[in-house]
């Protein structure tokens, strides 16, 4: 059975416009990547926001420095799905959502696959657990596409600098980052209609040609150029990522 969404709670679908998220182990260059993306398609006259998880607003912003830092007591895989979905349901409320109902792309770095991968995968959560809160705190929004940059995770953990390092750098072994990995890979196999999986131990330039052709199709096919700027006016992307 493909691994998918069993909504709780699922909200009318009035988007217009068209939702990427790009996932991944640490040290994968999901910002990079997330970056490059959101300029191209900007380039090419899409109106698109640029975003992240956890953040996007000024609540999520405020979790993942809860979330992220080193240091503090450990926190129960439950109440970390918890409080990664509660920064996710402002996420989506607040910034995903109107954006999509307004016909804009949203490249998103991170999104609820990452619940499913670190505190499902990983920390060794139920699934479906996961999935209900996930339901509730999405509305049932799902990505139109997710590109998986996939990397071994003993590569990803080297290129992480020790001052880009969170406590799931600090506080994780190895054995962690691994079933992390084997998650994602998992979930891509499932779901081949949404999931692309493109090999992130390349160059960087080489990684971007292949998640822009990942999604080309599917945001040039779903959102007419026509509704980004026009000719002679510079392209927008919001870009809300800062880390």
């Amino acid at each position: 059975m493909p691994v998918g969404y069993t909504p709780a709670v699922t909200l009318p679908d009035r988007r217009a416009g068209r939702f990427i998220t790009i996932e991944g182990p640490d040290g994968a260059g999901k910002t990079l990547q997330a970056t490059l993306l959101a300029d191209a398609l900007g380039a090419r006259g899409h109106d698109v926001l640029l975003t992240h998880e956890p953040g996007g607003t000024r609540l999520g912003d405020q979790l993942y420095e809860l979330l992220m830092a080193n240091g503090g007591e450990p926190i129960d895989p439950v109440a970390d799905a918890l409080l990664f979905n509660a920064a996710r349901a402002q996420h989506v409320a607040m910034a995903i959502r109107p954006a999509l109902e307004a016909g804009r792309v949203v490249v998103c770095a991170r999104y609820a696959d990452s619940t499913l991968a670190y505190q499902g995968y990983g920390g060794g959560v139920d699934l479906d657990t996961l999935r209900r809160i996930i339901a509730i705190a999405t509305g049932g929004l799902v990505p139109d596409r997710t590109v998986l940059l996939d990397l071994r995770a003993e590569a990803g953990l080297r290129r992480k600098t020790p001052d880009s390092h969170t406590r799931f750098e600090t506080s994780f072994d190895l054995a962690f980052h691994l079933r992390v990995r084997a998650g994602f890979l998992e979930m891509a196999a499932a779901d081949a209609d949404r999931w692309v999986v493109v090999d992130a131990g390349r160059d960087a330039a080489s990684v971007h040609a292949s998640v822009l052709e990942a999604v080309l199709e599917t945001v040039d096919r779903s959102v007419a150029v026509g509704r980004g700027p026009s000719a002679g006016e510079p392209a927008k992307v919001a870009a809300r990522i800062h880390r």
